[in-house]
């Protein structure tokens, strides 16, 4: 935690623009996260509140391996320089980020790094976490083992660690040499077909409607995979009649 002596109450805002309001009443689409929140204002990147003398802030995104974000913290007449760093992350197109260790790094560097890149996903509402840690540092495994990953798959060159910050159900999909996924099409007595539009995924946003489609689970019938999808995505009750078509799609990643 940073910490600032400030005598009255305080918004920072760190960021390639910094600048410092004091004695600033919070505006109602602040928001809060215990003593830290988001400013909604672009180009800022890390974001922190003063109550009362203390600071918590904070988020960042990453440039390489780490990013430092965050450049002064005022009090009074004097400048106090911090840092705050993340994981180099992209997103995923299921809510998630995605890590490529590259950079070589001391143990409780990558641990101190870690918590605090966990904690700035978990405030930005992220799912899964995937770390591609390459041979070179497997070193490092041992340390994100510590923090509740695990091993998802591993190849010639690299192992893939996950995790799960929500608390609800982990919808990490276990490693297999194939994956099947069913799409349903749906008629009702009128002969109106059934789309539906997704919440997540690379289609979330799009307006695209589509069939309701899934994954079928370990030791799950296709035909059972379908009717479940169809239930889990719209709450409507479907019976299977017949398969319409196969698909086989090889993807050498």
């Amino acid at each position: 935690m940073l910490r600032a002596l400030l005598p009255k109450p305080h918004i920072l805002l760190f960021g390639p623009k910094f600048r410092a309001w004091k004695n600033l009443n919070p505006l109602p689409n602040h928001h809060f996260l215990s003593t830290s929140f988001r400013y909604p204002l672009k180009g800022v990147e890390v974001v922190g509140a003063v109550l009362g003398g203390g600071v918590r802030a904070m988020s960042g995104s990453a440039v390489s391996s780490a990013s430092a974000a965050g450049e002064q913290l005022a009090s009074g007449n004097e400048v106090q320089q911090v840092t705050m760093k993340v994981l180099s992350a992209e997103n995923d197109d299921h809510g998630g980020v995605i890590v490529e260790m590259k950079e070589a790094m001391d143990f409780e560097a990558f641990v101190s790094l870690l918590r605090a890149s966990i904690a700035h996903w978990r405030q930005q509402g992220k799912r899964g976490v995937w770390i591609k840690m390459p041979i070179e540092l497997v070193n490092l495994v041992e340390a994100a083992v510590k923090e509740g990953f695990w091993y998802h798959h591993a190849e010639r060159k690299y192992l893939m660690l996950v995790y799960w910050i929500p608390e609800g159900p982990n919808t990490i999909p276990p490693n297999a040499t194939h994956r099947v996924g069913v799409g349903a099409f749906v008629l009702n007595e009128k002969g109106e077909m059934l789309v539906v539009q997704e919440k997540s995924g690379r289609f979330r946003g799009t307006g695209i409607w589509k069939f309701p489609t899934g994954v079928v689970d370990e030791g799950e019938d296709i035909c059972d995979a379908a009717v479940r999808e169809v239930k889990e995505e719209t709450g409507i009750d479907s019976k299977f009649v017949e398969v319409l078509a196969f698909r086989y799609v090889v993807c050498l990643t």
